[in-house]
C-alpha cells in the first residue's frame, strides 16, 4: 500500500478574525491541507513562521503595525516561501496586489465584500496546492535590449500568461523597444487588477501599454492588454487586423482566454509570433497548435523559469510551441523572430 504524501502545511496572517475563521473552515474540508498557524499581524507572524515553517503562507496586504507588502519583502529576502496574497479589489488594493506579485508572491486572491458566499473561498484550496508546487521567482536577469537596428518585418506578437505572469510580463515587455511590434496580451487576472496592471506596465516599459478597446487599430509601439471582465481579447479577421472584444462565455476555463486570442489570429498566422508564458492549466496550448499549423512562429517559457509550468508544458507536449526559451531570452527571441519577414495569409 502506497504511503500518501503529507498534507500541505498552511499558515495565515490577517488582522480579521472573521477572515481567518472563514479560511480555516474552508481548508478544513480538504484532507490534503492542514492549517497549522494563524497570526493577526506580521510581528506575530515572524515568530510563528520560525516555529512552524509552513509550506504556504496566506498573507493579507492591509494590516496594522506593518503592511503585507513590507512583510513580503522581508520574507522573500530572508526566508523565501510560496505566498498567496489577499487584497481588496479597489484601485489601491489592485496596485498593491500587483506590487506583491512583482516582489515574488505566487498569486493574489481578491478579498470581496461577499467573500463567504460568492465562491471566492472555494478558490483557496486549489491555489494552495498550486503554490505548494510553484517555483519561487528568481532574481531578475537584465534582458539584452533591442539595439537601434531592430526593425519589425510586419509581424504581430501575441502573448498568453497566467500565474506568475505579472513578473514575467514586466520582464518581457520591459525588454521591448519603444517601437516594438504590435503586441496583444491575454493575462488571467480580474478586470480590476488588469486596469492597474496596464498602467503599471505603461509606466515602467518603453512601449505604450493600454487596455484593448473594440476596433483599436494595431500599430507599432503599442501593447494591448485584454481588459478582462465580460470580454475576451481577439483579432478581427479582416485584412487589416484590429482589436475585438469578444463577449462569449469562458473558454478553456477562462475569460479572458488565451485560446480565444490565439485562434482569432489564425487567418493572420503567417505574420504572427506567439509566446505562452508561466501559468496553471492548459489555456492557449490548443490555440497555439492551430496557429503553428497555419504558419505562425511559436515559443514557450521553459520549466526552470516558470512559476507554474502548466500552460507552457502542454504547449510543448502537444507540439504547439516550437521550443522552450528561458524567461530572460523571451523578449530577444520574439524580437529576433519579428525581424524575419512574415507571410501574408489574410
Amino acid at each position: 500500500m502506497a504511503v500518501s504524501a503529507r498534507p500541505i502545511r498552511v499558515a495565515i496572517v490577517d488582522d480579521s478574525a472573521t477572515i481567518r475563521k472563514l479560511v480555516a473552515l474552508e481548508l478544513a474540508r480538504h484532507r490534503d491541507i492542514d492549517l497549522v498557524g494563524e497570526a493577526e499581524h506580521p510581528y506575530q507572524a515572524r515568530v510563528m513562521i520560525k516555529s512552524i515553517n509552513p509550506d504556504v503562507l496566506i498573507l493579507d496586504i492591509e494590516m496594522p503595525h506593518m503592511n503585507g507588502l513590507d512583510f513580503l519583502k522581508k520574507i522573500m529576502a530572508l526566508r523565501p516561501m510560496p505566498v498567496l496574497m489577499f487584497s481588496s479589489l479597489t484601485r489601491r488594493g489592485a496596485g498593491a496586489a500587483l506590487e506583491a506579485l512583482s516582489i515574488g508572491a505566487v498569486d493574489c486572491l481578491g478579498k470581496t465584500p461577499t467573500l463567504a458566499t460568492d465562491g471566492t473561498l472555494q478558490q483557496i484550496a486549489p491555489l494552495v496546492r498550486m503554490a505548494a508546487g510553484a517555483t519561487l521567482a528568481q532574481p531578475r536577469v537584465q534582458n539584452a535590449g533591442a539595439g537601434s537596428g531592430f526593425r519589425n518585418r510586419g509581424r504581430i506578437v501575441l502573448i498568453g500568461s497566467s500565474t506568475g505572469g505579472v513578473d514575467a510580463l514586466e520582464q518581457v515587455i520591459g525588454g521591448f523597444p519603444a517601437a516594438c511590434p504590435p503586441t496583444l496580451i491575454t493575462q488571467h487576472m480580474p478586470a480590476e487588477f488588469l486596469r492597474s496592471f496596464s498602467a503599471r506596465l505603461n509606466g515602467m516599459c518603453a512601449p505604450e501599454v493600454r487596455l484593448a478597446e473594440e476596433g483599436a487599430p494595431l500599430r507599432e509601439g503599442t501593447v494591448f492588454l485584454a481588459p478582462g471582465g465580460d470580454f475576451h481579447l481577439a483579432l478581427d479577421g479582416r485584412a487589416t487586423p484590429v482589436c475585438r472584444l469578444d463577449p462569449r462565455d469562458k473558454v478553456s476555463g477562462h475569460r479572458p482566454s488565451v485560446d480565444v486570442l490565439f485562434r482569432s489570429a489564425v487567418p493572420h498566422a503567417g505574420r504572427v509570433v506567439a509566446a505562452i508564458l508561466t501559468g496553471m492549466g492548459a489555456d492557449g496550448a490548443q490555440g497555439m497548435l492551430e496557429l503553428r499549423g497555419a504558419g505562425a512562429r511559436t515559443i514557450a517559457q521553459d520549466r526552470d523559469s516558470c512559476t507554474v509550468f502548466g500552460m507552457p508544458r502542454v504547449a510543448l507536449e502537444n507540439g504547439g510551441a516550437e521550443r522552450a526559451v528561458p524567461l530572460q531570452r523571451i523578449a530577444p527571441t520574439l524580437l529576433e523572430l519579428c525581424m524575419q519577414p512574415g507571410l501574408q495569409t489574410a
